[in-house]
This record gives C-alpha cells, structure tokens and sequence, in this order.
C-alpha cells in the first residue's frame, strides 16, 4: 500500500524540503531529506527507501547525475521535480528513468497525488488467489507477479512506468490504445500526462526491446498498438 512508504526528498532548497516533508508525512509517509545529490547517494547506500523525490539542479551531484546511479543500481521509482519547466529536461529526466517530472511550484496536494499514482503501480496490493500466469506474446514474456520482463530469454530492466505500458498492449493485442488510455492503464484514472511524456516513454522502451521493437506500431494520429 502507499500509505506508509519511505521517501527520500533531494533538493538544495532548505523550504521546498519542508514543504514537500509536510505534505508527504501528513499523507502517512515517512520522510528522509537530503540537501544535494553526494548526501542523498549516501543514504541511498544505507537505508531503503520506496521512492526518490529529486530536485534537478543542486550543487554536488545534480538530480541528472543521481538519476543514473540510481537506475544503474535499481528500478527505485523517482520523481523529478524541478524549477526548470522546459521540455529538454523533462524528456531527458523520463529518457533517464524517471517515472513522473514536476514543475515548481507546485501545491503540496498535487506532490502527493503523484507520489500517491507512482507508488500505486510500485507496490504490490493483495496477493491474488492464485498467482498471474506470465503474459507472453511472441519472444516477450512479461512476468507480473514477479515484475520481470524476458526478450529471447534475455531479462530487461524496466522502469516501473515502462513495465506498465508494456503489460496494457500486451494485454490488447491488435488494439489502438490512444495515449489518454495508455495513461490510464498504465497511471491510473484521473492523471494527466502530455502526449510527449508518453511518446518519451515508449520511445525509450522500444529502444529496451531491441530487435523486437517493432512490434509496438505507432498508429498516427491515434495513438500505439503491439502487432499481432
């Protein structure tokens, strides 16, 4: 379940750690902070955490830089958050692995809905009464009980958000999924994500399947569908 999970909040900013510390611990979450990203690699090494709330630009490692680190270690799920509203960042962060991107200011409510949408899709819910068989299509098997994915027996790293995505067109083969239902399945209902977010992330995983990529078909001016 969300409720309960252990965030830690990356940013120079001493008030935007406290304002994001308010809204995230009155949401039931547990909050660690660091100021830059050398501190919170630190901790990173010490502690576990459920998700990262990283600010972009700080001294030390900036939020860029911790981003990678992080996704070569882990699936740990991230949020940017970041000053900078241009879309070269937002796209970088997501192409690096983020998960969700959030431009300051923003209200505390709205930090905590995503947090909220991000750790739904990380953290298991109850356990089904019989475990989900693997969803297998062609040379793609996706595993979701244990959250894995195989290409020919080769195992990809997928974020959470990738995973997602993939798991809604697998499911719908030979269907057009227009990006508002792509979000939704892969979200959850009520969260807004532009067209390029989407587009940035299916990008980056038709790069992850490789030689199977094509299997994911744009169809223009609608949206995706994976081929029969």
């Amino acid at each position: 379940m969300a409720s309960g999970a252990h965030i830690l909040v990356v940013d120079d900013d001493g008030h935007i750690r406290e304002v994001m510390r308010f809204a995230l611990e009155k949401a039931g979450h547990r909050v660690t902070e660091a100021p830059d990203g050398t501190r919170a690699y630190e901790l990173l090494q010490r502690d576990e955490f459920d998700l990262v709330v990283l600010d972009i630009v700080m001294p030390e490692d900036d939020g860029l830089t911790l981003c990678r680190k992080i996704r070569a270690q882990s699936r740990l799920p991230i949020i940017f958050v970041s000053s900078r509203d241009d879309e070269l960042d937002r796209v970088l962060g997501l192409e690096l692995g983020a998960d969700d991107y959030l431009t300051k200011p923003f209200s505390p409510r709205e930090l905590a809905a995503r947090v909220a949408a991000v750790l739904r899709r990380t953290q298991p819910g109850p356990a089904p009464a019989a475990p989900a068989p693997p969803i297998v299509r062609g040379s793609i098997q996706l595993d979701v009980v244990r959250h894995t994915c195989h290409v020919g027996g080769r195992e990809l790293s997928l974020t959470v958000t990738e995973f997602e995505l993939l798991r809604a067109l697998l499911q719908s083969p030979g269907r057009v999924l227009s990006r508002a239902q792509l979000v939704e399945l892969a979200y959850g209902a009520g969260h807004y994500i532009s067209d390029r977010t989407v587009d940035s992330h299916v990008r980056r995983l038709r790069a992850k399947l490789g030689e199977v990529a094509s299997v994911i078909e744009t169809v223009y001016g609608v949206g995706y569908r994976l081929s029969e």
